[in-house]
């Protein structure tokens, strides 16, 4: 069974996170779907949620990079 973790800022799905997970895992699983041809339960999808001040690309933090510190 294919399984998928996702990690995400959270920041990015704050304004609906239920609602843009379940969009975000429906979509994903879709994808594996299509690709594979196993069945809709046999694809997991996880989340992770990382705060912005702790996802880093580079030495930078993404909450520096959108401007927040």
């Amino acid at each position: 069974m294919p399984f998928c973790n996702i990690r995400i800022v959270k920041e990015v799905i704050a304004a609906d996170p239920v609602g843009k997970k379940a969009a975000i895992a429906k979509a994903v699983s879709q994808a594996i779907r299509n690709a594979t041809g196993v069945g809709e339960n046999d694809v997991w999808v996880v989340f992770e949620e990382v705060v912005a001040h702790d996802w880093y690309v580079g030495a930078t933090s993404v909450e520096t990079l959108r401007g927040g510190k």
